[in-house]
């Protein structure tokens, strides 16, 4: 049975519990399965050799999960082509998919975590009482070690996008 790590973060002010343990920098990244838009599997490994920030969010309809993915998918121009933006929430790939497309996001692939919570699990952001994941930036350098690990310790709140984008552009 997975870690659970009680009272980890709030969300709109009560405690949830995290499946999960929890992943700090310097740790080896752990290896997760989600799917693309188009329903194919996504691991760590396809985009080894790249710099990877992975922003996770609850879900793409709520109004920070919206400006997050909005200000990494600009930020993503900044970083270049060696850098992967990746968005991983529990929303449908379908969802996900028109959500892209309403929004204009280009630059950041969403991968979704619906079917196993793999990744959820894997980084310790699954929170159990609601199924969702937790608000939360990992940067991962092209070793596949964590290079910034930040758990946002309210859900409903802001993570920090410029030590998240300078992570990344330390780990180039």
């Amino acid at each position: 049975m997975a870690e659970e790590r009680k009272g980890a973060i709030t969300f709109k002010g009560n405690p949830v519990t995290l499946i999960g343990p929890e992943v700090k920098v310097g740790d080896q990244a752990p290896d997760f399965k989600v799917l693309a838009n188009d329903l194919s599997e996504v691991t760590l490994a396809d985009s080894k050799g790249h710099v990877r920030l992975i922003s996770v969010v609850p879900s793409l309809d709520t109004g920070v999960c919206d400006a997050q993915t909005r200000r990494f998918n600009e930020e993503a121009a900044s970083l270049g082509e060696d850098v992967r933006v990746l968005t991983v929430s529990v929303d449908l790939p379908f969802a996900q998919k028109r959500w892209c497309g309403a929004a204009g996001i280009d630059r950041v692939q969403t991968l979704s975590d619906h079917r196993d919570l793999s990744f959820g699990t894997a980084y310790g952001v699954a929170i159990k009482e609601l199924r969702l994941l937790a608000r939360a930036v990992f940067v991962v350098d092209k070793n596949d070690q964590v290079v910034h690990a930040e758990y946002v310790s309210e859900a409903t709140e802001h993570p920090n996008y410029e030590a998240a984008v300078e992570a990344a552009k330390k780990a180039l």
